[in-house]
């Protein structure tokens, strides 16, 4: 499951990076909004995949509520996916 997660996670920061600094540029600065009903759309589904596979995570492993708070919390914030897997999935401290 840390595999389809650890994937699930970078897309979703990807998606949500293409979102804040390609799309809506795009839409705001150009007046061209496919972008973002495009890579918004990506981003939701992730990130919804995301949700339900960290709780998931959460639930199997006894998370306490500080950690799991921290990792959703993260998938909100720029570059928060990449630091979640580099503190809690790349040196298996879970």
């Amino acid at each position: 499951m840390d595999s389809i997660f650890k994937k699930t996670a970078f897309w979703e920061g990807i998606s949500l990076l293409m979102l804040l600094f390609v799309a809506m540029p795009l839409k705001h600065l150009l007046g061209q909004p496919l972008m973002v009903k495009i890579v918004g759309m990506a981003h939701g589904l992730l990130f919804v995949l995301y949700v339900v596979f960290a709780l998931y995570l959460s639930f199997n492993r006894k998370w306490g509520y500080t950690k799991t708070f921290l990792i959703l919390v993260a998938s909100l914030i720029p570059f928060g996916t990449f630091y979640v897997d580099k503190k809690y999935f790349s040196e298996q401290t879970t």
